[in-house]
């Protein structure tokens, strides 16, 4: 946000302002910057274009607004069928062109003064294998070309000189090298082995230091190991701890945003932490993706201490719900100590829910949400604040079926078995001791056999071979296996799969340790 000149805040025509909506807003707007509205999705067929532009309004006005700021420009647009119109009653059929006439009219030029000294803040970090760390941010004042020395100071007040070795810009969404760079042009350095988010790098001759910039901090925390399962390797090509080292030092490098930390007394575990479960989840399907297996323990919150008291995370969380599902959601909720700070619902029949509530009483609760409102409903949040420590919250309720032996399931044993919980493997999937295949309908672990054939005789009975019903069985997102699993239990992340298992695979080894 420290590189631009205004934004366009995205507000859905049929959902409103949500609390993502509100996060982004109010940071662009302790920042000065004058947003343009753009209400999408007008072509929706419960849309209330009307309504939602109300609606950011008073988000506006609650988040402190200036006068300036409240009297925004705004559009509706629909980015499925691409066009943008300034009244609602408009045509459809000049495209995209009234959002760009809006945003040359209404956005001012950058500020600065090509001829004064150079003067730029560090505002994100990126990373190349020749040219190692690479410094991005908005030239304030002046101009810089390849081969000039700059002053890089940190945050402490630290000074050291530092020499331009490469500059590039973005044209449109291409990079490309530049010669000489001034005054609003938003630049990537080379050069800069030690420049962070938040630095100022200015002329030697004119040293000034900007304010530093503030990077909230990593709320929760995730452990990573090699996998460890009877599977490992079949479709990964990085499986050992090396590679998870080299792969995770490098994002170390160019994300600072993220803590990774590798001196764990166990060396078989790395442990990263970061702003939520799903900016984790972001960096391990990356991974995933590039060929990396894996295994992943639960989350857990970073708990801070000051003034001899325990600190957690708690979170804003923002519920849309038929009305039919709201009484069990509050319930829920209640239970994990959220604390209910609005309802309303509209006349709709849609109640919409806002609760204060632990980051733990979160972690667990998506899947829970979509089953206890048949998919109907919408769960999001944001990070508000450390706060003393809620008290205990319990886990997850139910138990979990756990594979006996490896081979393929068969349909025989899934039949027995979709009558004491919810299976999350299909017929003829692969599956090893130790594999979490079901949840269990009661709050207790079982053990079951889920590759067991149908034991055939040589004598043939009327309506002994009965046709095989399966319910479908449940496919788990990154995501939704970082929910669901507890702290015996871990994720194995691979290419191809996400499965989820016990610690430790034998039954004999679980008995021994409870």
């Amino acid at each position: 946000l420290g590189m631009v000149s205004s934004v366009l805040l995205l507000v859905d025509a049929q959902e409103g302002p949500m609390p993502q909506t509100r996060f982004v807003l109010s940071k662009s707007l302790k920042m000065g910057l004058c947003p343009i509205v753009v209400v999408n999705k007008i072509d929706r067929p419960f849309a209330t274009p009307d309504k939602a532009l109300d609606l950011t309004f008073d988000l506006f006005t609650e988040l402190g607004a200036t006068d300036k700021q409240l009297d925004f420009a705004f559009c509706y647009a629909s980015g499925l069928s691409g066009f943008a119109i300034k009244n609602i009653d408009d045509p459809r059929d000049q495209g995209m062109r009234p959002l760009f006439e809006m945003i040359v009219d209404k956005v001012p030029p950058p500020p600065g003064n090509q001829k004064a000294p150079f003067l730029c803040q560090v505002s994100t970090i990126f990373y190349d294998d020749y040219v190692g760390r690479q410094a991005c941010g908005r030239i304030i004042n002046g101009s810089v070309k390849k081969g000039d020395t700059l002053m890089h100071i940190d945050k402490t007040g630290t000074n050291r000189r530092i020499t331009v070795s490469r500059i590039e810009g973005h044209i449109g969404l291409e990079k490309q090298e530049l010669e000489i760079a001034g005054a609003g042009d938003i630049v990537i350095l080379s050069g800069t082995p030690d420049a962070t988010i938040g630095d100022t790098l200015c002329d030697p001759n004119e040293i000034v230091q900007l304010p530093p910039i503030q990077l909230d901090e990593p709320t929760v925390s995730i452990d990573i190991s090699v996998n460890t399962s009877p599977f490992v390797g079949r479709s990964g090509k990085h499986v050992t701890m090396n590679k998870l080292k080299d792969r995770l030092e490098r994002e170390r490098r160019a994300n600072i945003s993220l803590k990774i930390d590798f001196s764990s007394n166990d060396q078989d575990i790395i442990t990263i932490a970061g702003r939520g479960e799903l900016h984790l989840s972001v960096l391990i399907e990356a991974m995933r993706r590039e060929g990396f297996e894996m295994s992943l323990s639960k989350p857990r919150v970073i708990i801070k201490r000051e003034e001899n008291q325990e600190l957690e995370p708690f979170e804003i969380a923002t519920i849309e719900v038929p009305e039919a599902y709201s009484g069990g959601v509050i319930e829920e909720l209640s239970r994990r100590r959220g604390e209910m700070q609005s309802l309303d619902t509209s006349p709709e029949g849609i109640t919409r829910m806002e609760f204060r509530i632990p980051t733990r009483g979160l972690m667990g609760y998506r899947s829970d949400f979509l089953t206890q409102t048949r998919g109907l409903g919408i769960l999001t949040s944001v990070f508000e604040k450390y706060a003393p420590l809620a008290g205990p919250i319990a886990g997850r309720k139910q138990g979990v079926m756990v594979s006996s032996c490896q081979g393929k399931s068969t349909p025989y044993a899934a039949f027995q078995l979709q009558d004491r919980g919810w299976l999350f493997v299909g017929p003829q999937d692969e599956v090893y001791e130790g594999m979490i295949v079901g949840e269990h309908s009661r709050d207790n672990d079982i053990v079951v056999n889920i590759t067991k054939e149908k034991q055939l005789t040589n004598v043939r009975a009327s309506g002994s071979d009965e046709n095989v019903i399966l319910t479908p069985h449940r496919r788990f997102t990154l995501e939704q296996a970082i929910d669901f699993i507890q702290n015996d239990e871990l994720i194995e992340v691979t290419p191809g799969f996400i499965r989820m298992r016990k610690r430790m695979l034998q039954e004999v080894d679980r008995k021994r340790q409870k």
